[in-house]
């Protein structure tokens, strides 16, 4: 087995584990449930909405992944943007709920963020935050769902990079290091980069900014950008003249690696750009200037902000020295299992390699049950008959490797996918989420 073959049976044996069975969508639906219930509770919120985003509505997080919960208020039809001091008071009134009740862990608000947040830790050791009307925050997870819809190896470099980060301790933002998102950001990026690209500039997907269009009806607003997202991703998937990039999970790892290697160097010059799929100079990009960060990726759905403005200098190095140091492993010509798995996941996956006896648990292709109450991911209800693909992607076929560029007619076989739950109607709006259990 050469050496290759063995990186990719041992990326695969990675996400085995890592993915969400489905009791990790239930135990997190039971959480979603339960603040309901406590918002529901508090007279001043009555009629506010409890809405999942970030990793869990994207589908992008492992089974020890966070929830993001977002306490919707109600104003009538219209998108409204409460103040920072309302926020603070709403999630003071939502700390006294939960005090209350009891059986909440290591509660914490944090009052003078820039987004205000409510910490604490649920059942089943599961942290969560919640903020107040963060529907951008719900928009930006609907759309990184559906990019999935393009290339199912998205999904699967964004959870082994994000694993890999947690290993070398570089997916932190409160340490100076890169958050979730911007390490997402960066696996569009590389694969929008590559030759041929596997994904295209976002712009293709929504041609604007998305969230100066998160303006009037909510329903209306919603449904439009759900509209285009769902046209584009439809005409990029119908291409038959796309070139078709058949690169192997280890293949695209190590050429993300490769291309963030001299990120350091590159940083003080030039910022990355998802919404344009290339490297920017930063002292000609207006949008960007006074330049005062480390590292500049732009969020394509909120431009100009900086999803790495909390990357440090120090901490800059420290990431560019754990990729070269990572790729210099990989492409070793002398590599086994015991060596590959803790330079790609931590203990917590490790272990699972350690006790022959104790296999990985299995991938489930199975979704909550359908008779479940309503909570539901980002998926595109309409997308089925609108595409003409089915919502749920095929079973995974093997793939061949191949270095030369090659213009098929296929599709590109898709990786293994954790369970995605089936769309419905959400709590007051039309909201995607995964279904929540009984």
């Amino acid at each position: 087995m050469n050496r290759y073959n063995l990186l990719d049976l041992t990326i695969r044996d990675i996400l085995r584990v890592a993915n969400p069975s489905k009791d990790d969508w239930s135990f997190r639906f039971q959480i979603i449930n339960e603040i309901r219930a406590i918002v529901g509770s508090i007279e001043n919120l009555r009629g506010a909405t409890v809405e999942p985003f970030g990793s869990f509505a994207s589908n992008l997080f492992t089974k020890w992944g966070d929830l993001d919960i977002s306490i919707e208020l109600q104003n009538g039809t219209y998108i409204t943007s409460p103040g920072k001091k309302h926020k603070q008071s709403v999630l003071q009134e939502v700390l006294k709920a939960f005090r209350k009740k009891g059986g909440f862990r290591k509660l914490k608000f944090i009052a003078n963020a820039r987004v205000p947040i409510l910490k604490f830790e649920g059942s089943y050791n599961i942290s969560c935050d919640i903020s107040i009307n963060n529907l951008s925050g719900q928009m930006k997870s609907k759309i990184l769902f559906w990019i999935n819809e393009i290339d199912g190896r998205f999904r699967d470099l964004v959870m082994l990079v994000k694993e890999w980060a947690k290993a070398h301790h570089i997916n932190d933002s409160k340490s100076g290091t890169l958050n979730s998102y911007s390490l997402s950001l960066l696996v569009i990026f590389h694969l929008q980069t590559l030759v041929p690209a596997i994904l295209p500039p976002l712009r293709e997907i929504y041609p604007g900014n998305m969230i100066d269009d998160l303006t009037g009806v909510r329903t209306v607003a919603e449904k439009n950008i759900e509209d285009i997202c769902a046209a584009n991703i439809h005409r990029i998937r119908s291409d038959r003249s796309r070139l078709i990039n058949r690169s192997t999970l280890s293949a695209l790892f190590i050429s993300f690696l490769m291309k963030f290697a001299d990120i350091c160097s590159r940083a003080s010059t030039q910022g990355i750009c998802p919404y344009s799929g290339q490297l920017e100079d930063i002292h000609t990009n207006m949008r960007w200037l006074p330049r005062t960060y480390a590292l500049f990726v732009e969020d394509p759905f909120e431009q100009p902000a900086n999803t790495a403005r909390t990357v440090s200098s120090n901490q800059l190095i420290r990431i560019s020295q754990a990729i070269q140091a990572t790729h210099g492993i990989l492409v070793a010509a002398n590599q086994d299992r015991t060596c590959l798995i803790p330079v790609l996941a931590g203990p917590h996956i490790s272990r699972f390699f350690m006790r022959p006896s104790v296999p990985a648990p299995p991938l489930f292709n199975q979704f909550p049950s359908r008779t479940s109450s309503s909570t539901q991911l980002p998926s595109r209800a309409s997308s089925s008959s609108r595409n003409g693909h089915r919502t749920h992607p095929p079973q995974r076929k093997k793939t061949q490797d191949s270095s030369q560029d090659k213009r098929l007619d296929k599709r590109p076989t898709e990786p293994s996918k954790s369970p995605t739950p089936p769309p419905s109607t959400s709590q007051k709006q039309q909201v995607w989420r995964p279904r929540s259990e009984s």
